[in-house]
């Protein structure tokens, strides 16, 4: 074989090989959009059954074509506490299936068109008005680019299956033997380790089946170790993460291990399984055997883990225990594999807004407790503090991410949505001030020479629990993405600013009455009817967010 040759087969093995990748990137980009209401309400309401959220891994993979993607994106949502470990090991394993659709397309035997699908998806994306064409566009332009990428590898790898020593080296290679099988599951990790991308190693895995140059069974091992070698990715995304992350990494590598270890002693019976059940519609195509036989395998997986998750959420908290000191949960969608999901990043921000209000409804139970003198031991005014800290730093992370994912290629729905989101947080955190202001200026009022008159703390507390009823109404519309909230806010915004107002009056009214009173007591509690007002006035900004005013 020529220096020129082995020079042609090598470009065109690694340009074919780029474009497949790129053309996937493109088949994800545009999928997400067209599906991303979807994908993003599924995401949302993942549960702890283990189906569910199984489901939802299969589902979302298959719509973004990258398992390492979805297991980055369980990662982070456990690492910001949005996420249990159970309900991850869900997702990953929906995830394994999911990701052998890749190998199902790469097997369609019409590479040969890749070049018409490339013109004429081209032709729209160019001069498609409208958002959405375009994006249909960019799917069908990315499964063009998928198929000449295939189409390219496959004529670079054509003058191999004539080159008698490739030849003698590939039947050498073979897993004749377990310690052959061994060198090929080991070649499969190590490869697909450092790719980071079992899309990329199966695709030229079946180019090479397809060309004649490794045969069924070598494939086979193969896929088996590109199973495990995919893992790296979501191993690597855990470093610097909470130790509940770092399990979900650990699982992901567990049962991918654990899994070809099961098939590893009965290979050989495993690859008569797979000619038994094998339907006689693939019989003689090589391409669709290989995405075959991935499916079974993480079937296999599946059946074998799905029934376990408890023992093995158990198992994995046993031998990776976590710090003694609590870990504070953090937002880490600055990853930029995970950039290749803005449809999940922008759910994962969502779901951190939805936990800032939760922070603020436990800052306003905890100022009940102030309000109605059970504050004993300042405990409840401590955890304001500590809550207003974790809102603080929370609304930092989402501006840090949203910012970011803002400046990437993203549709203008997207935008829309993280210019929303940045508002949202910001008036929540603005909410987590006021409630910090007011119980300090309640702090100040009991230090007063004056006494509390009990029928201003009873008034105090009935704006209170209006409030508390209020900003509860909005988080409701918040998950639930109610675009009807308005009149409803908008009603009860009025009716608290008329009890606030009344409230302010009839003390100033009473000033006259009680000499009693002094400045510091009248201005102390003033502030706090007005911190109240505050509060109203944020919530109220978020309901118009909520609806896409602006």
């Amino acid at each position: 074989m020529g220096i020129q040759t082995i020079f042609d087969m090598c470009f065109n093995l690694l340009g074919g090989l780029f474009i497949f990748l790129l053309g996937m990137r493109y088949m994800s980009d545009g999928m997400q959009t067209l599906a991303g209401a979807k994908m993003r309400k599924m995401i949302g309401k993942v549960t702890d059954n283990r189906f569910t959220a199984c489901l939802t891994g299969a589902s979302v993979t298959c719509l973004i074509q990258s398992s390492s993607v979805t297991a980055v994106m369980a990662i982070s949502m456990v690492n910001a506490g949005l996420m249990t470990l159970r309900q991850s090991i869900g997702i990953l394993l929906g995830a394994d299936i999911g990701t052998t659709i890749t190998a199902w397309i790469v097997s369609l035997k019409v590479t040969e068109y890749g070049i018409a699908i490339l013109g004429i998806a081209g032709l729209i994306y160019l001069f498609g008005r409208s958002e959405r064409v375009r994006f249909h566009a960019m799917f069908w332009l990315g499964l063009g680019m998928v198929f000449f990428g295939l189409t390219v590898m496959k004529d670079g790898m054509e003058p191999l299956s004539n080159n008698v020593a490739f030849c003698n080296a590939m039947a050498a290679f073979a897993p004749n033997t377990y310690w052959g099988l061994l060198r090929c599951v080991l070649v499969g990790s190590l490869v697909t380790a450092v790719m980071q991308s079992s899309s990329a190693t199966i695709a030229i895995t079946i180019v090479l089946a397809s060309s004649g140059n490794i045969n069924f069974e070598t494939a086979i091992a193969l896929v088996l170790g590109q199973n495990i070698g995919t893992t790296i990715t979501a191993y690597l995304a855990s470093f610097g993460m909470t130790s509940a992350s770092k399990r979900t990494a650990y699982a992901h590598i567990l049962i991918k291990i654990l899994g070809v270890a099961f098939v590893f002693p009965f290979f050989y019976l495993f690859i008569k399984l797979l000619y038994a059940i094998m339907p006689s519609a693939l019989s003689g195509d090589i391409a669709k055997q290989i995405a075959f036989s991935h499916t079974i395998f993480n079937i296999i997986i599946i059946i074998l883990f799905l029934p376990l998750v408890t023992p093995l959420c158990l198992l994995l908290e046993k031998v990776f225990p976590g710090h003694k000191k609590k870990e504070t949960p953090h937002l880490t969608y600055i990853n930029s594999r995970f950039n290749e999901a803005p449809t999940l990043s922008i759910q994962e921000s969502f779901n951190a807004i939805v936990k800032m209000h939760e922070g603020i409804i436990k800052m306003m139970d905890s100022t009940t407790i102030i309000l109605e003198g059970k504050d004993y031991n300042n405990k409840a005014y401590e955890k304001i503090l500590h809550r207003e800290e974790i809102t603080d730093n929370i609304q930092r992370e989402i501006v840090d991410f949203v910012s970011n994912l803002m400046r990437s290629d993203i549709s203008m729905e997207l935008v829309d949505e993280c210019r929303h989101q940045l508002r949202i947080a910001d008036e929540y955190e603005s909410i987590g001030d006021y409630i910090n202001v007011l119980v300090k200026r309640y702090g100040k009022l009991q230090k007063s020479d004056s006494s509390i008159l009990p029928q201003d703390i009873e008034k105090l507390l009935k704006l209170h629990e209006r409030l508390y009823s209020y900003l509860n109404m909005i988080g409701t519309a918040l998950k639930d993405n109610d675009m009807d909230i308005m009149v409803r806010a908008k009603a009860e915004s009025e009716n608290i600013i008329k009890m606030a107002k009344n409230i302010r009056d009839t003390h100033l009214a009473a000033i006259k009455d009680n000499k009693t009173i002094d400045s510091v007591f009248t201005l102390s509690f003033i502030d706090m009817v007005q911190s109240y007002r505050k509060i109203r006035a944020h919530a109220f900004n978020i309901a118009e967010a909520i609806c896409g005013d602006k």
